[in-house]
């Protein structure tokens, strides 16, 4: 079989930017003192390619596109690896010791103390780290803030996640449509003047980044009433710039985008909000109960939350969210300029001023089945998950945090060599 060197020289399109795969992409795992004399003669062993540090070359030789679960930081996997079996001399894994131990406490209180450097989290917010993922939130969030189902809310619906939050808002509020951009088929976002809030409502709901539609907030309404709090699912491009907290009563967000695999969901609840739930609300959804338990009440998601931790310690290594917005901004500028310079060829629907830094969409003018073949002589240069979310079809690159620029670039090549060979 040819070496992984050899197939990329081999490749129609080897003048792109080919960074060939490590000889092994995961290293066999080390076991600790405990456990050293265990043996298995039925096993040959391991060779020196496959005992090498994961990613030795510095590249993993894939770019994944993926929405979620996406890329994490190669630092942060290599520290991992290191730790999975042997957690810091431990002799167990941060996966199989209790979630009431020392080292688990040690590690979640660490996260929660890195994320609230990065994100300069005032004493008047509770972090927590929770289960259920952030649709469990749509939920959460009338239930914990409106003190009835009559209660009126107002929901901003810039895509499809807004939209299923306020669908299941419904359920537990008077939830009402302060706009919805679905007749734009979801490319703009609203001036002020065009939300037309209820001055009763609880709070204003808004999804800060549509995942699919790649409509990105720059700058956040702000609710009528005074008195109202402004809500927001940060699934998508949390941690990926400065945000002011203080400004929000919620902010949830899953963590499988920017800061850590899927099984974790972090919401950052104002303190004074607490207790206030409606009364049938069920335990596990009620915000007091886990900032009383400090995110214990039942197991956590563990190794989530020590995967986050990493990711925490990486942004802050980076110089902070300042400067991860600022490489954020320059990837996504890269790929933008590039489809406007396409003449046509590659075409974003979304309004250039919310265009996500996170998730950028874009359909071929040739139509789907170019497109179709776009993708899959993408993936065979090994930039993958790059087809549009099957709702709206096209093509859809998401970049988040740990999407090197140079994946940027690698794509951009392609694309130009896929335009002059597919005029």
């Amino acid at each position: 079989m040819a070496s992984p060197a050899a197939a990329a020289t081999s490749s129609p399109h080897s003048m792109l930017l080919h960074r060939p795969s490590p000889a092994a992409a995961v290293s066999s795992i080390r076991l600790p003192a405990r456990a050293a004399k265990i043996s298995c003669t039925a096993v040959a062993a391991p060779s020196a390619a496959a005992t090498a540090p994961f990613a030795a070359a510095g590249e993993r030789g894939v770019y994944n596109f993926a929405a979620g679960p996406a890329t994490l930081p190669l630092a942060v996997l290599q520290k991992a690896q290191a730790e999975l079996v042997d957690y810091r001399g431990s002799g167990m894994s941060i996966m199989e010791m209790s979630h009431r131990g020392k080292e688990f406490d040690a590690a979640i209180k660490k996260a929660e103390a890195d994320l609230r450097t990065l994100l300069s989290v005032p004493d008047t917010h509770e972090v927590l780290f929770l289960q259920g993922g952030a649709s469990t939130q749509f939920s959460a969030v009338p239930l914990n803030l409106c003190a009835s189902p009559a209660s009126p809310a107002d929901y901003l619906v810039s895509g499809s996640w807004s939209d299923k939050a306020f669908k299941e808002a419904k359920k537990f509020s008077a939830a009402s449509l302060a706009w919805s951009g679905k007749d734009g088929k979801y490319t703009a976002l609203p001036p002020p003047a065009a939300i037309a809030q209820n001055p009763d409502a609880a709070f204003l709901h808004i999804c800060s980044n549509e995942t699919i539609h790649g409509v990105e907030f720059k700058d956040y309404p702000v609710p009528a009433n005074k008195h109202a709090l402004l809500v927001a699912d940060m699934s998508s491009n949390f941690c990926s710039k400065p945000v002011d907290v203080s400004k929000f009563g919620v902010i949830y967000a899953g963590a499988q985008k920017n800061v850590g695999p899927s099984g974790v969901t972090i919401a950052i609840v104002r303190r004074d909000l607490l207790g206030k739930a409606q009364p049938n609300t069920p335990v596990m959804l009620d915000y007091k109960t886990h900032a009383d338990n400090a995110s214990l009440y039942n197991t956590p998601p563990c190794f989530a939350i020590y995967i986050c931790g990493l990711v925490f310690e990486d942004l802050l290594a980076q110089g902070g969210l300042a400067e991860v917005e600022r490489k954020n901004q320059h990837k996504a500028g890269v790929l933008y300029d590039a489809i406007d310079a396409s003449a046509g060829y590659f075409v974003c629907p979304v309004e250039k001023p919310v265009r996500s830094l996170m998730n950028v969409p874009f359909t071929m003018a040739k139509g789907a089945d170019l497109e179709k073949k776009f993708i899959a002589e993408a993936a065979k240069e090994n930039m993958l998950q790059l087809k549009g979310h099957r709702s709206v079809g096209g093509v859809r690159a998401s970049i988040y945090n740990a999407m090197p620029l140079s994946g940027v670039e690698k794509l951009v090549a392609f694309m130009k060599d896929f335009q002059a060979r597919n005029p």
